[in-house]
């Protein structure tokens, strides 16, 4: 598998990827946030990003796509993300779910009560609007 950043010029196709997943793209453009491509010899296999910087770090926007599940890409995925995470000093990942709570438990996260998100979590556009507040809160220490 081989990550790519993506690029300002390549995020209409992240776009759309999110938006047939009805995932949150508003914001995706904004400052602070870094998005990889995920592909291998087959293709396309999702995307994922981490928002912030400092130790605390939302993990945002990922998404293996539909033709590609179930083949165990994600967990692939998910531990790229966290060691891009890691080089660039995060040691926390934050995120919200409302589909896959229990994909991320496999990996470590652990439900977190919302009042409970540091600062650099709770003034992301996607903690504070994006997601819905029934979303689940996860949480994994990566360092």
């Amino acid at each position: 598998m081989i990550a790519t950043r993506v690029e300002l010029h390549q995020l209409a196709a992240l776009a759309q990827v999110l938006a047939e997943a009805e995932l949150p793209a508003s914001d995706i453009a904004a400052p602070g946030r870094h998005f990889y491509r995920f592909d291998d010899e087959d293709g396309l296999i999702g995307y994922g990003g981490v928002e912030g910087a400092g130790a605390d770090r939302l993990l945002r926007s990922f998404i293996v796509v539909e033709a590609r599940r179930g083949a165990g890409l994600g967990s692939a995925m998910l531990s790229a993300l966290e060691r891009a995470a890691a080089d660039d000093g995060a040691t926390r990942l934050y995120l919200l779910t409302t589909t896959a709570e229990s994909f991320f438990g496999r990996f470590g996260y652990a439900p977190k009560p919302r009042a409970s998100a540091p600062a650099e979590i709770t003034d992301s556009a996607e903690f504070r609007s994006l997601c819905p507040a029934s979303a689940a809160f996860l949480f994994k220490r990566i360092c």
